[in-house]
């Protein structure tokens, strides 16, 4: 079992409706990982997931706090949200950088994975900010300073480039509908590619592990095609363990 810390993923939506002279409006959680939780809870994992609302104050402040997991996930969540505490932002009080705290963790022998996503790597106008930051000196790609971003609406398929324990007989994986570029580092693996940029690239920071996925892990850059797909779960999986050293 890889105890596994899913943060992101989720978002706020604020809806006004006219009706004639009237209006009213209203607001919504929505969750985007449900499935991808749901699927690695089937395969024997156990995640906790900290919603994006909730990252500022809840995500782990220290490395004994990191310490209850194997991996920790990022996924559409900007750099923003682990900087920017409460204390921080509204009282002007120091805290620990919680970037440079994960930075440690994983070079100590933890593991991060972060997912693309429109606040992930650099981001839609550049607003996920991890370029010249802690996590990027951690994960096993370069980030952009400037929107990221490839929209594909026409479906692109992700081709294997080589085969490795994560990619291994998982069939053609199906298509995906946009990306972030990214570039790999020296000593990095790319173990799938779209177009001709990578997509799933991995390697070794420290003690510790990383994984880079170029792409969402929930609609819209997953098809629906690719959240039905019979391998979903098996995929994403497979990168927990890879990234656990929990190889089977």
């Amino acid at each position: 079992m890889v105890k596994v810390l899913l943060a992101g993923e989720s978002w706020i939506s604020s809806l006004t409706e006219y009706k004639g002279y009237d209006s009213f409006t209203s607001t919504k959680l929505e969750i985007g990982c449900e499935q991808f939780i749901a699927d690695l809870k089937a395969l024997g994992h156990e995640i906790t997931h900290i919603c994006a609302h909730d990252v500022p104050e809840k995500f782990p402040w220290t490395d004994k706090e990191l310490n209850q997991y194997d991996v920790v996930i990022l996924s559409d969540i900007g750099s923003n949200s682990l900087l920017l505490s409460n204390k921080v932002f509204a009282l002007g009080e120091k805290t620990p950088n919680r970037l440079e705290v994960l930075k440690q963790w994983v070079h100590d022998g933890g593991a991060l994975m972060m997912a693309g996503g429109y606040l992930s790597f650099s981001g839609f106008e550049g607003k996920a900010h991890y370029h010249n930051s802690p996590i990027e000196d951690v994960l096993p790609v370069t980030i952009s300073d400037g929107d990221d971003r490839l929209e594909t609406p026409q479906g692109l398929t992700p081709k294997v480039e080589k085969q490795s324990y994560i990619t291994n007989e998982l069939g053609e994986f199906p298509e995906i509908l946009g990306y972030q570029q990214i570039s790999p580092k020296e000593n990095s693996e790319v173990l799938m590619s779209i177009a001709d940029d990578p997509l799933l690239i991995i390697g070794e920071y420290g003690k510790g592990k990383s994984l880079a996925y170029a792409t969402d892990i929930a609609p819209h850059w997953a098809s629906r095609e690719f959240m039905d797909w019979n391998n979903y779960g098996e995929f994403f999986s497979r990168c927990m363990n890879w990234l656990a050293n929990d190889l089977k």
